[in-house]
């Protein structure tokens, strides 16, 4: 899921430059089923979203299997390891779970339509954060420095 937020950095500020043109940071986070945030990162509006994914601590501890332990849980009768969800932007893992992609049959349209209702949970967390910031925010003043601070902060006020 991602979430910009909009703010003119004080140094190196093309590395924060979108694609539109705007300084914007962009948020990747995890989302729980009842839509709060568990883990959150933040890096410059200049990088796309599979490389910001690859480059972080928390893909680091995904891929080393340390995030989610021996975590299985049963449905049905098949045990089933935690997966996060995820959209096609990228690359499929055995911890990272996304749509079919190309021309699916029926089958992998009804696993698409299921796995995108899943992925409701984090939409609606997202979306509920970006209520309560956006419309009183229309200017971030803070440096470089500080805004991950701001965004966590942002993150445990939604939680709460």
């Amino acid at each position: 899921q991602n979430i910009f937020l909009f703010w003119h950095p004080d140094h190196l500020g093309t590395e924060y430059i979108n694609r539109k043109g705007y300084f914007s940071i962009v948020m990747k986070a995890l989302v729980d089923h009842p839509g709060c945030f568990t883990g959150v990162v933040d890096w410059s509006g200049k990088i796309h979203n599979p490389r910001i994914v690859k480059n972080t601590g928390l893909f680091r501890e995904l891929q080393a299997g340390a995030f989610f332990p021996n975590q299985w849980m049963t449905i049905g009768d098949v045990e089933m390891p935690i997966v996060l969800l995820d959209d096609q932007v990228n690359p499929l893992l055995p911890w990272l779970m996304k749509p079919y992609t190309g021309h699916p049959d029926s089958t992998k349209k009804r696993f698409n339509y299921r796995l995108s209702r899943c992925r409701m949970a984090g939409k609606y967390g997202f979306g509920r954060l970006n209520n309560a910031i956006v419309p009183s925010v229309t200017r971030l003043d803070f440096s470089e420095k500080n805004i991950s601070m701001v965004i966590a902060a942002c993150c445990i006020l939604h939680n709460i």
